[in-house]
């Protein structure tokens, strides 16, 4: 929708919604340290068998050893954190075997394990880097600053220096920038990112206008109410930073198995070591236990699922979120521009005195020609979808918001709302006073001062959208909910026929929050939706997914997956692909597990050392890749 790009405008500084926000420092050393922890081990490994082979065999154990270090320490680390948090993960493992390997001199199994550990660390945060540098590139259009009346010249200006009273310009395309009242001129805005209502409402001199809309119109004064930070699209951008920190963490797939894995790997380390009195045989069993399958393939499976959902234009961001994408049970649904395309299209054509459908579009489309209005410009791209021959109109005459008078082809033609066009032509009135679908907006049309007919446009529902629903139905979403801002008969009007389980209306930002918590009951929930009053909900789910191709910027921000093309049917198959990749995943953890184990017993017989234990996990590890790679080709039918 015109103008939603930029409807994510922060009220008095920058919209910080990410789960990291406030701590750049960190995401920075992470983004330096995760690449330079694979490089050392592997160029240590490297380093120390060239060593060995130009026969200098007692610096190789050294080169190894100093190589580890590095890793060992930043596992450490982690370790420490993650068990104040309360988690117990399957780090605990690599350290153990990093740690026994450099304490009895195996230092080739050390290094092997630390480039393994590392590597896989590299591996499962690359998705989500990728999904920030995405939203970071979508953010970078989003406006700060306002064109303020000042000394009898417009002045550009920090949103945070607006006070009340202040008097601004709002251009056409512009968001509005705080709440304030109508101060010049004809208003007419798009307020789907706030209300749901599809189609554009006028304001006149005098009227409220909230901050977050989107002026479709021609330019006008706004007189500020509010400072930035006390306005509407302020109150949201709070709301959603409410959601987020309430919102429960999301767990890895490889941590589900933690526990027990850590559990038999120290038993029959220990078995091992009580039975046979040497500790080296301890150390094979904790280095072949290492997790690679866990720490390799889990990772391997989830980002090539992320790569394969991005290029179907499902942005994913990072593998917890596809994770939890495969156990959605019930699905919360905005309507305009989710369930709608959110914007107005005809739905029904009305011709009089003699003409065709297409005439009279052809020539209500070609006096439009000379308007900028939504709805004109609604009018031109259906005519021009129709491949109708538009004639350039003349003499042209239009008071703004409301409709426009011209020539077209030798005859004088009136455009415009019911009331315009019926004070020039008092017969139009009676004409339309049928009854018409609700939410939708009348175009009455005279020519040569006789009424010629009506045009009648909607937000209709989307082609796709009984198809998407029963899709998701056979995928196991239980519930299906409506949760709209639009008023309620528009909604239901809507949506007949979609056998939808309950539908909402009227709702406000925080309603919707309100109805997401309480499906949670039902099973994870996933909301879907594009406005700005959509991102607090969307933050709030377990899974929030936003229509980014035309949604608001801030609702792209707040989900966890954005769908980058207007096509609602993407997701059925983003769900598809989610739980091919988990599938894939397990049969490589399942796999790797039970081979690791196999080795385990054989290590802890005495009949593997440390160094053929790590060599006979990289052969596991190849295999599991191997397999988890699978994830990048196919997807589940829905």
């Amino acid at each position: 929708m015109p103008g939603h790009e930029n409807a994510s405008l922060s009220a008095s500084r920058p919209l910080r919604l990410s789960r990291a926000a406030g701590f750049p420092s960190l995401q920075a050393l992470h983004r330096f340290a995760r690449p330079v922890l694979v490089i050392m081990p592997a160029l240590g490994l490297v380093l120390g068998l060239a060593a060995g082979v130009a026969g200098h065999g007692p610096w190789s154990g050294l080169i190894w050893a100093v190589a580890t270090v590095p890793v060992l320490v930043v596992l450490i680390v982690e370790i420490v954190g993650s068990l104040r948090r309360g988690d117990v993960g399957l780090d605990i493992v690599a350290a153990l075997s990093m740690t026994g390997a450099l304490v009895f001199g195996e230092h080739l199994a050390a290094v092997v394990v630390a480039l393994m550990y590392a590597g896989g660390q590299y591996l499962e945060s690359f998705a989500e880097r990728r999904a920030n540098r995405e939203m970071t590139a979508l953010l970078g259009r989003v406006p700060r600053t306002a064109l303020l009346h000042r000394d009898g010249r417009l002045e550009e200006v920090p949103l945070d220096v607006i006070a009340p009273q202040d008097r601004l310009l709002v251009r056409q395309g512009d968001v509005v920038p705080v709440d304030g009242l109508v101060a010049k001129g004809v208003a007419v805005l798009d307020q789907s990112a706030l209300t749901g209502e599809a189609l554009p409402v006028r304001k006149r001199s005098g009227e409220p206008v909230m901050s977050g809309v989107t002026n479709v119109g021609d330019a006008f004064d706004l007189s500020a109410t509010h400072r930035a930070a006390e306005s509407t699209f302020a109150g949201i951008v709070r709301l959603i930073e409410v959601a987020q920190r309430s919102k429960a963490p999301m767990t890895r797939l490889a941590d589900r198995f933690a526990l027990a894995f850590l559990a038999l790997t120290l038993a029959l380390a220990g078995v091992a070591w009580l039975w046979s009195g040497d500790p080296v045989r301890a150390l094979a069993v904790l280095v072949i236990a290492t997790p690679c399958p866990l720490i390799l393939a889990v990772p391997v499976a989830i980002v090539s699922g992320v790569s394969r959902a991005a290029k179907a234009g499902v942005l994913v961001k990072g593998g917890k979120v596809l994770e939890t994408l495969t156990r959605v049970r019930t699905l919360v649904i905005d309507k305009t521009g989710t369930l709608t395309h959110g914007r107005a299209r005809i739905v029904e054509i009305r011709p009089m005195a003699g003409l065709s459908s297409d005439r009279l579009l052809q020539l209500a489309a070609s006096l439009d020609q000379a308007s900028k209005h939504v709805i004109a410009q609604a009018l031109v791209a259906e005519a021009r979808g129709r491949g109708l021959d538009l004639l350039p109109p003349t003499e042209v005459e239009e008071i703004p918001g409301e409709g426009l008078e011209g020539c077209v082809g030798g005859r004088r033609v009136i455009v415009g709302g019911i009331r315009f066009v019926s004070w020039r032509v008092p017969r139009v009135g009676a004409v339309a006073a049928g009854q018409h679908p609700a939410g939708s907006v009348v175009v009455a049309v005279a020519v040569d001062g006789a009424p010629a007919g009506l045009l009648i446009l909607a937000d209709p529902l989307r082609t796709e959208a009984a198809q998407v629903i029963g899709s998701l139905r056979r995928l196991g979403v239980t519930r299906i909910i409506l949760a709209t801002g639009d008023r309620r008969e528009v909604a239901q009007a809507v949506t007949v026929g979609l056998h939808l389980d309950e539908v909402h209306a009227d709702l406000t930002p925080d309603r919707k929050i309100a109805i997401v918590q309480a499906e949670k009951r039902h099973g994870p929930v996933m909301m879907i939706g594009d406005g700005v009053n959509d991102a607090p909900a969307l933050a709030a789910a377990d899974l929030g997914l936003a229509m980014g191709a035309r949604g608001a910027a801030a609702s792209a921000e707040a989900a966890d997956v954005v769908l980058l093309v207007d096509e609602l049917d993407r997701v059925p198959g983003a769900i598809g692909v989610a739980r091919r990749s988990k599938r894939i995943a397990l049969q490589s953890v399942y796999a790797g597990i039970g081979l690791s184990v196999l080795g385990m017993i054989a290590a802890g017989l005495g009949y593997l050392t440390p160094v053929q234990g790590a060599l006979i996990q990289e052969a596991i590890d190849v295999a599991v890749i191997l397999n988890a790679l699978r994830a990048l080709w196919g997807v589940e039918p829905s």
